[in-house]
């Protein structure tokens, strides 16, 4: 896993505005009312983690993210992949997503 740049802290929101873009979708998508996106770490996992999302809400998710970032996850598995952690959702929405709908 790459390590952040000196600088960068994982907890900053504002340190990745994708991170940043991706907190704020996951909590209106799931309407995540006790749950601010600075509350969501950037390593933790999504799914069964602290934010006990389950199978309902990964699928919910994925129509956003894919509507969203121009993405196609194809199987459970590589949702599985992509959904481990915020970090690891930003690198596959950076490989696989339309740059142009990426945040600045």
């Amino acid at each position: 896993m790459p390590s952040l740049p000196q600088g960068k802290i994982e907890s900053d929101p504002m340190a990745d505005p994708l991170a940043a873009r991706l907190k704020q979708l996951i909590v209106d998508t799931l309407r995540l009312e006790d749950i601010a996106p600075s509350d969501i770490p950037d390593s933790e996992a999504l799914i069964g983690g602290g934010l006990s999302l389950d199978s309902i809400d990964a699928l919910e998710l994925v129509v956003r993210l894919e509507k969203e970032f121009g993405i196609k996850i194809a199987s459970s598995e590589e949702a599985r992949r992509a959904l481990a952690s915020i970090n690891s959702l930003a690198a596959y929405i950076r490989e696989k997503g339309d740059r142009s709908r990426l945040p600045s």
